[in-house]
């Protein structure tokens, strides 16, 4: 008997060829992203920290170049038959086959799924082309663990850290490595005294892997006991004379902030990330899964698995769409869903003349804060596009702003409510709103909070530009962060100027500024009088924030950083502002 092997189609070839292609352009990517996070152990030891601001925001901008990259190569290999689906299709079960057995190939699908949709333009989700399951798990396929070191307790605290310690050591010395030591020691002993009872440390178990975010790094990990678990961070700097111990975080709270919506991404060199993320939720529970990607520098892994979340919370709930609580913005429009913790800001079709901006400029504000150390005081604001809802998930009020306000972003296919664009952040109580409700003693607290915001954001070379109220939030922490990026600018950009002493009466009658006022000219001392504070609150601010209301003040930052000065927030204790000189 004559038996012919069949031999496969140009066609099939043609798929093959597509999806290894695919394939390796995603690893591509993540050898280069990986690269770049592999200069964080330098530049720390270095103390570049110009270089680590360098680092991230290049590798901010490897996905998009990749995938740019990749759209291109596919219109080469295929062709005319570039937009035919039926190909697509089967380049994407090929492609599912290759990437099955790899670590993190959730990673490569969402990779996939943005190369087909900046090629087809898709408008909500086309299963065909692209990956999605709502139903999906993302730790689900983790079998495996994050490689720690466990350094169990054998009745003395100090041993314990003098172990950790040692294990994680630079090329630049600890300075004072006794007393590093026993600040662990004696941070970790008063916390778990605190309790109305003794409990009993059975083992501090850290991370491998130092996690760097600009000038601090952290080791990170978690004490367990007998039938509990806490966090366990430590953040170390180097400085002048050496690396230092800087901070102990034990606290589910503190070092939520770490790992926040807020901060900066983490440089931290993970062949597996998937096992970092399933360890973190062991200490940060009410995390989401979708903020730990981004903060690790999965930036749209995040944003996949936020619309996971989204999607999926929209199958289980009924309640409506409606606009967000608060005064109505005059460049965004805002809505939320009461029972999922996030906000939608679409840009309106028109501005009011108050508002000298354009549509440009509102995109390109966004896309600075989303490259800036965000300081713990910019929200995260994933952008999406062409994402669909059930239009019947609207409220009546929201349906119709939307038509009114944003005929040119938001349309209508039968049951359908598309939008073009929208950016989805973490819903906070406005601050307006939340003080009108607060105790005396959070609202006190929510204003110096709000003051020290300011100054935080200053010193990152970030003006908010409305330092109205309603433009800023309350997180579950207490924190005040800002949200509104219309006006937000440069501090270096800005000309900070006292208000000119009047030479007739009748120049302080007048509605409109009698001196000449630039496009760029701020002045401080009238912050206080838009800010709506009662006279208490009002006091308290002055006590904790007056300087802010001076030019002088925003002059002597301008200048510092001008002259090359780093200045950091770190996320921990609070109000405190570390100075670093430019190398």
């Amino acid at each position: 008997m004559n038996l012919s092997v069949a031999q496969p189609s140009s066609r099939d070839t043609l798929v093959a060829d597509c999806a290894r292609l695919l394939v390796d352009a995603f690893a591509d990517y993540n050898a280069e992203f990986r690269l770049v996070t592999r200069r964080a152990p330098q530049r720390f030891e270095e103390r570049d920290w110009r270089g680590s601001q360098k680092d991230a925001v290049e590798r901010i901008e490897l996905y998009d170049k990749y995938v740019t990259g990749s759209v291109e190569l596919m219109r080469q290999r295929l062709g005319e038959d570039v937009h035919e689906r039926a190909i697509w299709s089967s380049i994407k079960r090929r492609f599912d086959e290759i990437i099955d057995p790899l670590p993190d190939n959730e990673f490569i699908k969402t990779f996939f799924s943005s190369v087909t949709r900046k090629t087809f333009g898709t408008v909500g989700v086309d299963p065909a082309v692209e990956f999605i399951a709502l139903d999906l798990d993302p730790l689900g396929n983790v079998r495996t663990h994050v490689e720690t070191k466990v350094y169990a307790n054998r009745g003395d605290i100090e041993l314990l850290a003098e172990e950790l310690l040692a294990d994680f050591s630079f090329r630049t010395p600890y300075r004072d490595f006794e007393h590093s030591v026993k600040m662990i020691a004696d941070e970790v002993k008063a916390l778990v005294n605190s309790g109305k009872e003794r409990q009993v440390i059975e083992s501090v178990e850290v991370i491998k892997k130092v996690f760097y975010q600009m000038t601090p790094a952290y080791l990170v990990g978690r004490i367990n006991g007998r039938g509990w678990t806490m966090p366990f961070v430590v953040s170390l700097r180097n400085g002048d004379s050496g690396v230092v111990v800087d901070a102990i975080m034990l606290e589910e709270g503190t070092v939520s902030v770490l790992f926040s919506f807020t901060r900066s991404y983490f440089h931290v060199d993970l062949a597996h990330v998937g096992e970092v993320v399933k360890f973190l939720k062991t200490i940060l529970p009410l995390k989401r899964v979708s903020e730990l990607f981004t903060v690790l520098g999965r930036a749209k892994q995040g944003k996949t698995e936020r619309y996971r979340e989204l999607f999926g919370h929209l199958q289980q709930s009924d309640d409506d769409f409606v606009l967000a609580p608060g005064e109505r913005g005059l460049v965004m429009i805002c809505f939320t869903l009461p029972s999922f913790d996030v906000v939608f800001k679409l840009i309106r079709d028109k501005f009011p003349y108050q508002k000298n901006i354009l549509r440009e400029d509102v995109l390109t504000k966004y896309e600075l804060v989303f490259k800036h150390d965000r300081a713990g005081r910019l929200v995260d604001a994933q952008e999406f596009k062409l994402i669909k809802f059930p239009r019947s998930r609207f409220s009546a009020e929201l349906l119709e702003e939307l038509q009114k306000e944003a005929a040119r972003t938001v349309h209508f296919e039968g049951d359908d409510l598309i939008i073009d664009h929208v950016y989805i952040e973490r819903r906070m109580t406005p601050l307006n709103l939340y003080l009108r409700s607060a105790s005396r003693e959070d609202a006190e607290k929510a204003v110096i909070e709000y003051g020290q915001a300011i100054r935080d954001l200053a010193v990152t070379n970030i003006f908010p530009g409305d330092l109205l109220l309603k433009n800023f939030g309350v997180t579950r922490h207490g924190r005040v962060i800002f949200y509104d990026y219309d006006e937000l600018c440069l501090v270096t950009d800005c000309r900070f100027r006292e208000i000119p002493q009047s030479q007739h009466d009748e120049d302080d009658m007048r509605a409109d500024a009698w001196f000449y006022v630039g496009e760029s000219d701020v002045f401080p001392e009238t912050f206080i009088n838009f800010l709506g504070f009662d006279p208490q609150l009002k006091q308290v601010f002055l006590d904790a924030h007056a300087e802010v209301l001076t030019a002088d003040w925003w002059r002597g930052i301008q200048e510092r950083l001008r002259e090359g000065e780093l200045l950091e927030v770190l996320p921990y204790h609070r109000h405190r502002v570390r100075v670093f000189s430019s190398l």
